[in-house]
């Protein structure tokens, strides 16, 4: 008969040293159930970050930064890997929000708003870069919003108004729908090209199930928008779906480059 494996909470029992003394981490545990203030100063993440840089670190060593303490049975290091095993990636776990995040073992309010700012941040950081940039063709409107739209876990339409030398105005978001489709009317669009004297502007979606590839209804309410934009005398420069890359394909569909809006 087997023995009976130990849990978390023994593991990191046998592994506590006396005071003072530092804790060598075996490879087979990885610091899951150590406390951090148990391990080697040369171990934790943030003597590793200060003294490295923070690009030496794992995904879950980042987390456990943020988190700053983990759960009984398991230290901040491991909670973060249980996340990134679980969402498998830093995209999907970025599209939990708040209530989600509250959900999930371990996670309190203010580890659920601390990560919550972080990926926010990341976003912004993402939109300061490209903004200064023209949005005269699909990789800047997928290299602006594309990260952002790709992390949500529904469809999202938006519009980014442009002035005469299409450089960015703004982005609005026109609406927000389920996990297959969003409901929107030109006229939504209209108001905020209207309201902020834009030139132009670019519709963006997202499809999360990865696949960029327009549906019939898309095809149909670009066509709509279209027919819009010529009757208030604006330009229309795109309509990008946002999706993965993958395969050899860039991971976004643009009406305009395959000639769709002539």
């Amino acid at each position: 008969m087997s023995q009976p494996t130990a849990d978390a909470e023994t593991v990191a029992e046998s592994l506590r040293l006396p005071s003072g003394a530092r804790a060598e981490i075996p490879a087979e545990h990885g610091a899951i159930a150590v406390r951090i203030r148990d391990m080697a100063e040369d171990q934790r993440p943030r003597e590793r970050l200060l003294k490295h840089g923070a690009s030496v670190l794992s995904d879950a060593e980042l987390l456990a930064i943020f988190f700053g303490t983990g759960i009984k049975g398991l230290s901040a290091i491991g909670l973060g890997k249980k996340f990134i095993d679980r969402y498998q990636s830093l995209r999907e776990l970025s599209r939990l929000g708040i209530e989600d995040l509250l959900e999930q073992k371990g996670i309190g309010v203010a580890k659920a708003v601390h990560l919550a700012a972080a990926f926010e941040l990341g976003r912004r950081l993402a939109f300061e870069e490209w903004s200064p940039h023209k949005m005269d063709c699909p990789s800047a409107v997928v290299g602006l919003v594309g990260e952002e739209m790709r992390t949500e876990p529904h469809e999202v339409l938006k519009v980014m108004l442009l002035n005469a030398r299409l450089g960015l105005i703004g982005v609005e978001e026109i609406s927000r729908g389920t996990l297959n489709e969003t409901t929107a009317h030109p006229r939504d669009i209209m108001h905020h090209v209207v309201k902020r004297r834009a030139f132009g502007f670019t519709i963006v979606h997202n499809h999360p199930s990865g696949d960029p590839q327009p549906s019939t209804a898309d095809r149909n309410f670009t066509r709509r928008v279209r027919e819009a934009a010529e009757l208030m005398q604006v330009r229309f420069i795109d309509h990008v779906i946002i999706g993965l890359p993958g395969g050899g394909q860039p991971g976004y569909f643009s009406f305009r480059e395959l000639g769709m809006l002539i």
